[in-house]
């Protein structure tokens, strides 16, 4: 793997200097935030080192085996790098990461920070990452379809109710169900908000030893949830491959009532910026149409856990320029870092504080903005496992496509072939 890694990257390997001679400290990036973060690499260069932005494909999954081929092939220039949460383990587990150690560690993640977001940059018993910005899902819905169907939002609600409340008004119910990453979110939350897990939490670090627990009381009723929304007439035209981008214009219909929604912290500000254009709001009346809510619980009366998200920079192990790295990795994940990427970008804080800067109240409502601290505190993580890229394309494969999806036997099913996987039976 890393021979041909090494071959990939003859070509594109970055110089560690810039055109002054200055060092540069490369750090790619996903695409979320752009702008923002073009801004902070400039605002934190240095008369030591400037920050040279370099741009990850869209997709997670592309994200990590770009820079999994890098660091497997020991690539000195890949210095800083925005990682989805669930790769940090895997990353740590294979030595990719310099640990952040002492007062740096401790700064890193202390009681300011998110417990969901604190919690996506340990690995054994270290600080990997530093969390830049948290994500997290939530209930977004037109207050009107609520209405004509007499569901009552100031009080938690179930998928089976969102589900009969749309289908009973002609509207549709917004998921992520294509066969990637966004619908191991979908699976996960479902079963965690049953009280369940896809691997016993306690034995997830345990790597291939884990124990497999998706056939469950909560892993059937996961599956029920999906296929209720399957068969009903709810389900959107395009649910087999659905993302995070195809639904949101089911909000704002050229005719009909809407949809309800479940879908990360950007898509406040898309319908704001969307006010008055195509796919978006028509004027303040329907922005104000908007409702939010708390993620829909599986089981009525347990409380959802709602999909943990967001990024953690990351220090290279084989940079030449470790140290200014982690200066660096400090310096774009400051408070104020943080509040420029929420009120630009729409990427929440994953410190608490941060949530009551004068700037965030002013650009989103009190009351989403306590929504999307509460949602990240108390929400549930993927399984933090050195493997995870395994046991998702596992779970993937046996999920998809939600039309099939039973619950007397895709959680069976999914168990057994997991198992395989991790255990070397089987490949994917």
């Amino acid at each position: 793997m890393a021979a041909a890694a090494a071959l990939t990257l003859t070509g594109t390997l970055l110089s560690a200097c810039g055109s002054d001679g200055k060092p540069v400290v490369n750090w790619y990036i996903n695409p979320d935030g752009q702008a923002t973060l073009g801004a902070l690499a400039k605002k934190c260069s240095t008369d030591d080192y400037d920050i040279k932005i370099q741009l990850l494909p869209a997709s997670a999954t592309d994200q990590r085996t770009q820079l999994a081929r890098r660091l497997a092939a020991k690539d000195s220039s890949t210095d800083l790098m925005s990682l989805d949460p669930v790769f940090v383990a895997e990353f740590a587990n294979a030595g990719w990461l310099e640990p952040f150690e002492g007062a740096d560690a401790d700064a890193l993640v202390d009681d300011d920070v998110l417990a969901g977001a604190a919690e996506t940059v340990k690995w054994d018993d270290k600080i990997f990452a530093a969390p830049q910005w948290a994500n997290t899902q939530v209930l977004w819905y037109r207050k009107s379809l609520a209405e004509a169907a007499g569901l009552d939002m100031t009080q938690p609600v179930t998928w089976d109710q969102v589900i009969d409340a749309a289908s009973s008004q002609g509207g549709t119910v917004g998921v992520q169900a294509n066969r990637y990453e966004g619908y191991v979110v979908w699976i996960n939350s479902l079963i965690q908000g049953a009280g369940g897990n896809i691997l016993d939490p306690d034995t997830v670090e345990e790597g291939r030893d884990a124990k497999v627990t998706i056939d469950s009381d909560a892993g059937k009723a996961a599956a029920a949830v999906i296929e209720k929304l399957a068969d009903s007439k709810a389900a959107q035209p395009d649910l087999t491959t659905s993302n995070e981008g195809t639904s949101l214009g089911a909000m704002y219909p050229a005719d009909g009532p809407g949809e309800f929604m479940t879908s990360w912290t950007f898509v406040y500000k898309n319908y704001v910026d969307l006010l008055g254009k195509p796919g978006g709001p028509a004027d303040e009346a329907a922005l104000k149409d908007l409702g939010f809510a708390r993620y829909p619980e599986t089981v009525q009366g347990e409380e959802s856990k709602p999909p943990i998200g967001g990024i953690d920079i990351g220090v290279g192990a084989y940079s030449k320029n470790v140290g200014w790295a982690k200066e660096a990795a400090k310096c774009v994940t400051t408070p104020e870092a943080q509040a420029e990427l929420a009120v630009n970008e729409g990427l929440m804080p994953s410190r608490a504080s941060v949530y009551d800067e004068k700037a965030l109240s002013e650009a989103y409502p009190t009351e989403l903005l306590k929504l999307w601290r509460d949602s990240i505190d108390s929400g549930g993580p993927r399984p933090k496992s050195a493997f995870y890229s395994q046991i998702s394309s596992a779970v993937q494969s046996r999920w998809h496509s939600p039309t099939q999806v039973d619950p007397d036997s895709t959680p069976e099913k999914s168990a057994k072939f997991l198992r395989d996987v991790l255990s070397g039976k089987a490949l994917l």
